[in-house]
């Protein structure tokens, strides 16, 4: 029989879940696509400052406003196709809360769009489109794998370990708390952080700043700690069904182990790159990336715990085989 891996695409997988699966690929395909468009039309905008008292200014600044308009010919179908998750999103209850991941998300994407819109509008500002397309791009990139490791530990058997699912609700209903007092935390201190900015320091960072806050209040490494973890040790389940139970909780100890230093190990990063974006130093851009290398993070993590696994099974069985 063919192995169970944490991302596979399950053998009988519905048809509707394929559909979700190709639709939520197109979503982000797309993202991408734009993505590294944008950034490149955003590349003129990087080399004024050295061209301020040069003869060519006139020029680039003319080349800069076309590529500010294609920006945003470009970025507004990402926010209504490939983002719009995020918006069907805002009004979903999350346990007991209303108050979920995508609202930093879309308040993060609001407060960037608006200026830069405006700024296209009257050529005066900055402009933050490549920062929209990488966050939506690297935002989907994460939701992507979650929800891929959610139907590999959905439909890949049709038998649950009991185990394993308590373990799974509680580890769940831990993170889904700590996420929550996460985005509240760094919501308000983002707004906060950008008062001061615009009242005290500098009303032209206000907005980068803000933003920057905005897209790491982001907790999608966070979201995908359970599912990850948990659809490893699914396929662990699955692929080696003849367990004992002294073998069970060693897979169990060590998914619950995963998952803990995937949760807290991603908020200590948050926390770390927290104050250099409070102090300006993490541009938007930036900012979408350290999301997005706390996400893969946390898949790489996964993904090395069902290997770990995986071969500690395989030997443990092979051992017992021979005692036999």
């Amino acid at each position: 029989m063919k192995q169970v891996s944490i991302f596979a695409i399950p053998k009988n997988l519905p048809y509707e879940e394929r559909l979700k699966r190709r639709q939520m690929l197109a979503r982000l395909g797309f993202a991408w696509l734009v993505m590294m468009q944008v950034m490149m039309f955003a590349f003129p905008g990087y080399l004024r400052n050295d061209y301020i008292d040069s003869e060519i200014l006139d020029t680039l600044d003319a080349a800069i406003i076309a590529m500010n308009w294609i920006s945003l010919a470009l970025t507004i179908p990402v926010l209504f196709y490939s983002a719009s998750p995020v918006w069907s999103g805002l009004f979903q209850k999350q346990g007991s809360s209303w108050i979920n991941m995508n609202w930093p998300v879309a308040l993060g994407i609001v407060v960037a769009f608006i200026p830069s819109t405006i700024t296209t509008w009257t050529h005066k500002g900055e402009v933050y489109f490549e920062s929209i397309s990488m966050f939506v791009a690297f935002l989907l990139t994460a939701r992507y794998l979650e929800f891929t490791a959610n139907q590999s530990a959905q439909f890949s058997q049709t038998k649950t370990e009991p185990l394993l699912e308590q373990a799974r609700a509680t580890l769940a209903q831990k993170a889904d708390k700590v996420a929550f007092w996460f985005i509240i935390v760094q919501i308000a201190l983002a707004i906060i952080t950008a008062l001061v900015w615009y009242l005290y320091i500098d009303q032209t960072h206000a907005v980068p700043v803000l933003v920057s806050l905005f897209v790491m209040s982001c907790p999608c490494a966070m979201a995908m700690a359970v599912p990850t973890a948990y659809s490893a040790a699914q396929a662990i389940f699955l692929n080696h069904s003849s367990l004992n139970h002294e073998q069970k909780e060693y897979v169990i100890t060590k998914t619950v182990h995963c998952t803990n230093l995937n949760l807290y190990g991603s908020l200590v990063w948050h926390l770390l790159m927290t104050p250099l974006a409070m102090l300006g130093i993490v541009a938007p851009w930036l900012a979408a990336i350290t999301m997005l290398i706390s996400s893969l993070a946390v898949a790489w993590n996964a993904y090395h715990l069902y290997k770990k696994l995986s071969k500690d099974m395989t030997g443990e069985l092979a051992v017992t085989q021979v005692v036999m």
